[in-house]
This record gives C-alpha cells, structure tokens and sequence, in this order.
C-alpha cells in the first residue's frame, strides 16, 4: 500500500440526492487532480441525515441502482469512492449504510451496527441495524468502514483490525453540542480526536474519519475530518465548520513500523478473547 485518500468534508442537501451526486463528482474531480486513489464522503452524504420517513423514498439497492446515480457510477471509473446512503435490503428493511462506488459498479461495505436513539437523535426509530463487519481488499489496501457511532464502539475497530484492515474509515454526521469547548477547539472534536488516535496507536492502522458540515433542521454539523497514522500521529484535519478536502498519504511500511517497535497489535489473542466472551454469556454478564 502506497496511495493518497482524500476526505470530502461536504454538505449534502436533504431528500435531494440527484444534486448530491453532482456534489459527490465535483469532490471526486478535485481528489483525482490532487492524485488522490480513493475518496471518502460522510455518513448519508447521497441524501442528508434527517430524513425520518424519507428514508422509504430513498432508499436504494446496490444491484439496481437509480438512475440519478449512473454520474457517479461512471465517475468511479476514474476513482473509487465511498458514500453513505440509505439502502433497501433483501427483505426490504432500511439500513444506513456505505457504499463502494467502484469501476462503474456499487456495493454496500457496511450497513450501520449502531443507529443512536438517545439525547437527539432518534435512528432506530427509522433504519434497521447492521448485524456486523468485514474488512475488504480496495486499490488502496484492505479496509474497513463503520458509520458514525459504530466508532464509538470498540469492539468493531478491534474487529475489522483483526480481519485485516489496515485502514478503518469512519462515515459520521457529528452534530456541534455547545459546552466544555477549550478555545478554538470543540469538545466534540477534541473527544473524537483523542478516540482516533487511540485506536489508531492501539490496532497500528490507519484511522480516517469524514465529517459532514452544514445545517440541517436546525442542527449544526462541525465539520473537522481527519486522517490519523498507524503511530498515532495527526497527518491530516480539515477545518471546523467549512467545507472542504483533506488528503494523506496511506504507506504500508508506517504500519510494519508500528506493529515491530510495538508489539501490543501483532501479540494480541483473540482466541482468549473468544474463551472468556463465551464464558461471560454462559454467566449472562453481558
């Protein structure tokens, strides 16, 4: 791996997801002339985040595609790109998922594990849940993607890293909450910048986290997408609030680095793990 990912900090208008698509070709045009080999747009990015009961409207399915997504389908022949979107599944649930445009092709690589419904937001009233994770093999590498809260759940990084991924890529709609800001920094991009690099130093990979901004029924999104090395080193942050690009380089011997000067990845046991999580449920601890 040896290859420039680009975050597209964008904002998407609700329910108009044809306008979006034009939106998610002129970010994919900037990320190719900056050389970019992948690029990365926000949770929901093809359709905005409240949608509520829009969410039936727009619902899509990967194997028969609208037709206001053929631009970006031909675009992805240029350069792969993931976005978020609402999908339709087998047995017509709704998910909050990520899809892979690739090679004039779309699938989905992550259906949300997590929707939040607490404080407010309220996604589990509106999107079923995911029912797991797996890493896969892209141009840039074998990663991974989670949507938003997903990453605030541990055990799906520590999953994914386990299955291979040396780059995990959160698709997130993180609203501004007023409170406990320090400065010119905000509390929520402080917390989340320290859990990036965490887990980024914890599993040796790379972490990328592509922030939406904007204002959408009358919440604020902040914004702040950033791209953390497998030491975790800050190698990229888009400003607060604006719209905008970032971009990092990806190299797999910053990764071999990591994980021979410490070990704590390359030594990690997940068949001990596997014994004690089943002797906790068999306890009912869980």
């Amino acid at each position: 791996m040896n290859a420039l990912l680009a975050l597209a900090q964008i904002d998407p208008v609700l329910g108009d997801p044809a306008k979006n698509v034009t939106l998610h070709c002129e970010y994919a045009d900037r990320a190719i002339a900056a050389g970019a080999q992948m690029v990365v747009f926000p949770e929901l990015s093809l359709t905005g985040y409240t949608l509520r009961d829009m969410n039936w409207d727009l619902a899509v399915r990967p194997e028969a595609p609208p037709s206001y997504l053929l631009p970006l389908l031909e675009k992805s022949r240029s350069i792969p790109v993931i976005a978020g979107g609402v999908e339709e599944g087998g047995s017509f649930g709704i998910y909050n998922a990520a899809f892979l445009f690739e090679n004039g092709t779309m699938r989905t690589v992550h259906r949300k594990t997590y929707p939040p419904t607490y404080g407010m937001f309220e996604e589990m009233r509106y999107f079923s849940r995911g029912q797991g994770v797996r890493a896969f093999d892209t141009p840039i590498g074998r990663i991974g993607v989670l949507v938003c809260e997903d990453l605030w759940h541990l055990s799906l990084p520590y999953l994914l890293a386990l299955d291979g991924a040396e780059v995990i890529i959160s698709l997130t709609a993180s609203p501004t909450r007023l409170g406990g800001d320090r400065g010119d920094t905000l509390h929520a991009q402080q917390v989340n910048s320290e859990n990036h690099k965490a887990y980024a130093r914890l599993l040796s990979v790379y972490l990328a986290f592509c922030n939406r901004v904007g204002f959408e029924d009358g919440v604020n999104f902040w914004g702040g997408s950033q791209i953390v090395g497998p030491s975790g080193d800050v190698l990229s942050t888009a400003p607060v609030i604006d719209s905008g690009m970032v971009v990092a380089r990806l190299d797999d011997g910053e990764i071999r680095r990591a994980r021979r000067f410490s070990r704590h990845f390359i030594d990690e046991d997940p068949h001990l793990v596997a014994r004690e999580l089943e002797r906790i449920l068999q306890k009912g601890r869980a």
